[in-house]
């Protein structure tokens, strides 16, 4: 069977997605973020960005991808386990990047859970360079300030 690559659309992939990035190792997932709202809000504010792979009828892999009008992003690449290791994970990322140049974006990161040593491998292999000028930092948004 062929591998078959789609836009990310809320309504046909969203419990699919989820699913298998619950399912996935190294998948760091959040309550608010990542539940069908969130993601339906950044699919609608970079459409046509995010991407799945099925073959034959079932989810073989899924990928978030955005942009700030300046860098892109990608966002929880899963491939499902009895389809690793034939290229998905690198089509998925090949057609975000493709998509992001298409819209003037010239540079893409991603964000790598630092004992996911398998997806640090991946990564490498497919062109992309670890990056250890940035500390990245995280605060979560509090209301009112």
């Amino acid at each position: 069977m062929s591998i078959e690559i789609r836009a990310f659309t809320i309504l046909d992939y969203y419990e699919e997605a989820f699913a298998l990035w619950s399912g996935s190792e190294g998948i760091g997932l959040h309550a608010g973020a990542d539940s069908r709202a969130g993601i339906e809000r950044y699919l609608e504010r970079n459409s046509g960005l995010s991407f799945v792979a099925r073959e034959g009828g079932a989810l073989a892999g899924a990928m978030l991808c955005g942009h700030d009008g300046r860098r892109g992003y990608l966002h929880h690449l899963a491939v499902a386990v009895g389809h690793r290791r034939r290229g998905i994970g690198e089509a998925l990322a090949r057609e975000c990047l493709t998509r992001l140049r298409a819209a003037g974006i010239d540079r893409c990161h991603l964000f790598v859970h630092a004992g996911n040593h398998e997806a640090g491998r991946f990564w490498s292999r497919t062109g992309w360079r670890r990056r250890d000028d940035i500390l990245m930092m995280s605060r979560d948004v509090e209301s009112g300030g």
